[in-house]
């Protein structure tokens, strides 16, 4: 009797396999095809990841956010993959697009400050408003660069400080590059006194840039009388250099006018005020 029923489960299973023998072929082409595409996929994220790191490495951008983009440049493709696959075995892909969907909404959520950082370090190094060993301001922090990384750009000031700066900030603010452009301008603003002779102190300023071989003689050199201040003749000299020369002729100019205007004795007056007293008399006593 035992070899009977299971001769019957035999010819039963062999039927069920007979009638329904389309729908798996259809199961083995779609299990089959999702293989395929899981495969194809990852080699193509691959590749793709690699070619995107290639380029911005050979752009120097910074080799942490390439590392970065092209790795969530090939995460991206393999989730793509994964859904697509799912999607021809027969799951439905809506679902899981949903609770992927809320899932990163809740993260960003989480982490909106970090994910503003990094949207602005990855705008950072795109556009590349400044570069490592450059000195700039960003938002009133001056300092040299030292890198630029995903979340933070970090600064070494004059003073030897090293100052952390989220990009964040550094988008919302401005940016002020001293080092991008080879040559600069100095401007000075020299008072002298109401009494000094106006042509006199144009020549002494102007033989003064003239005579310094680091000022830019194409460039344009101005030695005007800019204001009667109160209790001074300001003029306003402006001259331009290459930006690695900028402070010290700001430094030996201004030195350099000091001792020329002393020399022909021409005054350089501090900021005074006149005041008179005025006696009152007395009222005279009852």
């Amino acid at each position: 009797m035992e070899d009977l029923n299971v001769v019957n489960s035999i010819n039963n299973a062999g039927g069920w396999l007979v009638r329904n023998q389309a729908l798996l072929l259809s199961y083995a082409v779609n299990i089959v095809a999702a293989i395929a595409i899981i495969i194809v996929g990852m080699i193509i994220a691959r590749m793709v990841s690699g070619a995107i790191n290639k380029v911005m490495r050979a752009r120097q951008i910074d080799a942490t956010v390439a590392d970065f983009l092209s790795a969530l440049v090939r995460y991206g493709i393999i989730a793509f993959t994964l859904i697509a696959a799912l999607g021809r075995v027969g799951v439905q892909t809506a679902s899981v697009i949903a609770v992927l969907g809320a899932a990163g909404l809740a993260i960003g959520l989480a982490l909106q400050g970090s994910l503003s950082n990094l949207a602005a370090g990855v705008l950072l190094v795109t556009f590349r408003p400044f570069r490592a060993g450059e000195y700039v301001d960003l938002g009133g922090i001056a300092g040299t660069v030292l890198n630029v990384q995903i979340f933070s750009t970090t600064l070494r000031t004059v003073d030897g400080k090293i100052v952390v700066v989220p990009n964040g900030k550094i988008i919302a603010g401005n940016i002020i590059n001293y080092s991008r452009e080879p040559v600069r301008r100095n401007e000075f603003i020299i008072g002298v006194a109401y009494d000094a002779d106006i042509d006199l102190v144009k020549q002494i300023l102007t033989d003064i840039i003239s005579s310094d071989d680091r000022i830019l003689k194409d460039r344009e050199l101005t030695v005007r009388l800019n204001e009667l201040a109160p209790s001074s003749m300001n003029f306003v000299v402006r001259c331009w250099s290459n930006s690695g020369d900028l402070i010290n002729v700001y430094w030996d100019v201004l030195e350099r006018s000091k001792k020329a205007l002393d020399a022909n004795g021409i005054g350089i007056p501090h900021p005074q005020m006149d005041v008179n007293f005025k006696r009152v008399k007395e009222a005279p006593k009852e």
